[in-house]
């Protein structure tokens, strides 16, 4: 206590701080003084499992074993390697007689007996946040101990944070390959999967667990988010609809159910089930984003207020704080409020800003080795490469550059087939430049140079292929995945035939509506001001290449253009796509299909203008953005 008190002065809400006081007050027999400290602590980390298995401590000590319990079940529910927590939970339960619950416990405990104290300090470590220090643990101990499965499968779980999913995929295959029959491993190794957007060998895991535990709760909700994945919505939404009926006050599944019944266009359904979300657990930040992601959903005043309440509270985690931050900006523009909805939105992006590990210089000099290699003596050089296929449609730009509004109004053509945001072109490239590469000597894009005809024809015959569960019977489909304007070098390489078309939105108008907008994954470039305007100035510079390079192969539309005057832009689309002009690419609203990006509610009402400069709303507080792009 001498030491920690000075400390708590200087640092009155570190955790590891607090933490100490809070043990050295029980242990001085201060307890209820120990309690008070982790209640301040709880306010500050509600996810730290330490906290609850220490307030378990106390809870015992003052003679409340139920409530104890309750702690203690609490602390490795968040942090599964707790061993005086399991021990604790085994003898209340033995002294409660419930013998079945107190031998569940025990044999947890001896599975983590079991386990290298490194693997077991590393899984203590990852379970509270300190992600740096369990990686660097796990690879040292790896080193010693190459096949250990169990420190593999917990560093492919950092992976998995860290958004590093190859690695974390390589890592789950290596593990299967040692231990086939370890059911935990082939689940990450579905989601993983998954999450790359291997949805069709993600299904083949699945089933092969469900094969095994029918009845089994995490397979069965992994299924059906494959089964969206694979845009097979009916199936996913009554998987869904069986698991709530068993655990109707499961916040999440209310809200993979919204998300399914919105890409189908159930609006009025999906709402319900959003706010069936928030009232099975009311600080749900995603269920309230969720619904201000409709962007045609208006909150009420006391939606508002019960948001800004949750957001300041004390068992909002990080994530539920800055999807509240978020909807609450959303909530706040449609009110007038724009000051204090910038101050939400700035907040929001500023926490979700400090969880990503994105180097916009990275970026830039991957863009700048790009402009170098792939000039148009290097494309003439390989004229005839490729797979000769002309059903590819790329929309291609920066998200919110109304890349989904053309996508829309092409899938209402009949021989064009929408699809999604493909990850086939980003997953080659991941291919391309292999495992062990760096940023300072990367394999891509310089590997460009070194596939030949052959290689290049078999790529693209490999993309069509892959792609080929996505589609219908339409000669044409759209791929619009906007991050690919990166690598239309290799597109063309690959699919020489292939239609590119780029969104391009007035500047203010799309960075702002970038920093206005939380995304599922990815696109990490959005959540800073400063970092949005180096992104979309090395788009313009790598187009303008593309354009140099590639002359005719692009067709920009400027979506201001596009929204004055529909049917002259829907004309020179087609035109450009060698397509005869239908009518009811005019009313694309009408069409009936699944849309899963931002825009999907927007795109299904007739074209409006009142978004366009929805951003000078808040110009007071964007001269940061502004001067970064005229540099």
């Amino acid at each position: 206590m001498s030491i920690a008190a000075p400390l708590l002065e200087k640092l009155p809400e570190n955790r590891d701080v607090l933490y100490i006081i809070a043990v050295s007050q029980r242990q001085l027999g201060q307890t209820q003084a120990a309690l008070a400290t982790l209640e301040r602590l709880e306010a500050l980390y509600p996810e730290f499992a330490r906290l609850y298995q220490e307030r378990g401590h106390c809870q015992r000590a003052t003679g409340d074993p139920g409530a104890a319990l309750s702690s203690y079940e609490r602390a490795v529910a968040l942090n599964s390697v707790l061993h005086a927590s399991w021990r604790a939970i085994a003898e209340l339960q033995r002294a409660a007689g419930r013998t079945a619950e107190a031998s569940a416990a025990a044999g947890q405990l001896s599975l983590l007996a079991r386990l290298p104290k490194p693997v077991l300090a590393a899984s203590g470590l990852l379970a509270e946040g300190d992600l740096d220090a369990a990686e660097r643990i796990l690879r040292r101990f790896l080193a010693a101990h190459p096949q250990d499965i169990e420190a593999m499968r917990l560093l492919a779980q950092i992976g998995i944070r860290f958004d590093v999913l190859d690695d974390a995929e390589f890592l789950l295959e290596s593990v299967l390959v040692l231990a086939p029959d370890y059911h935990i491993a082939r689940y990450d190794y579905a989601q993983v999967l998954s999450k790359r957007h291997k949805h069709a060998a993600a299904l083949e895991q699945v089933r092969g667990l469900l094969a095994l535990d029918p009845n089994n709760r995490a397979f069965r909700t992994l299924y059906a988010s494959v089964c969206v994945g694979l845009g097979q919505h009916e199936e996913a939404l009554r998987t869904y609809r069986e698991l709530a009926a068993q655990t109707p006050g499961e916040a999440e599944l209310h809200l993979s159910m919204a998300h399914a019944l919105k890409t189908m266009g159930h609006q009025a359904e999906a709402i319900e089930a959003y706010r069936q979300a928030v009232a099975a657990r009311p600080s749900f930040g995603d269920a309230y984003w969720s619904l201000a992601n409709l962007k045609t959903y208006r909150f009420t005043a006391a939606e508002i207020e019960r948001m800004r309440a949750q957001q300041a509270g004390p068992q909002a985690s990080t994530v539920d704080r800055y999807h509240l931050c978020f909807a609450l900006g959303k909530a706040l523009e449609d009110e007038g409020q724009f000051g204090e909805s910038f101050g939400y939105y700035a907040r929001g992006n500023a926490l979700k800003r400090r969880e990503s590990r994105y180097d916009p210089e990275v970026l830039e000099r991957g863009l700048a080795r790009q402009r170098v290699l792939c000039t148009g003596e290097f494309f003439a050089a390989r004229s005839g490469y490729g797979c000769s296929s002309g059903d590819p449609i790329f929309i291609v730009g920066l998200p919110r550059s109304g890349s989904t509004l053309i996508e829309h109004i092409l899938a209402s053509h009949s021989q064009v087939e929408g699809t999604m945001e493909l990850a086939d072109i980003p997953r080659m490239v991941h291919q391309l430049q292999g495992r062990e590469h760096s940023d300072l000597t990367p394999r891509y894009p310089a590997v460009l140079a070194e596939l030949t005809a052959e290689q290049c024809r078999r790529l693209g015959e490999k993309y069509l292929a892959d792609t080929r569960v996505y589609r219908g019977g339409r000669p044409f489909f759209i791929d619009k995945m906007p991050n690919n304007f990166r690598h239309l070098g290799l597109i063309h390489l690959i699919l020489p035939n292939a239609r590119i078309i780029d969104a391009r939105r007035e500047p203010m108008a799309c960075c702002f509506s970038n920093f206005k907008q939380l995304f599922a994954s990815g696109q990490e470039f959005t959540y800073s001001l400063a970092d949005i305007a180096r992104y979309y100035r090395a788009y313009l510079e790598l187009m303008t290449h593309w354009n140099e390079v590639l002359p005719g192969k692009i067709l920009r539309v400027q979506h201001e253009e596009l929204v004055d005057d529909l049917e002259g832009g829907v004309r020179r689309l087609l035109d450009f796509l060698g397509l005869p002009f239908e009518a009811r690419c005019l009313e694309y609203f009408r069409t009936e299909r699944s849309v899963r990006t931002a825009s999907s509610e927007q795109v299904r009402l007739p074209i409006f203008r009142e978004g366009i400069d929805q951003w000078r709303n808040f110009e007071p507080w964007l001269g940061e953005l502004k001067s970064a792009l005229t540099r």
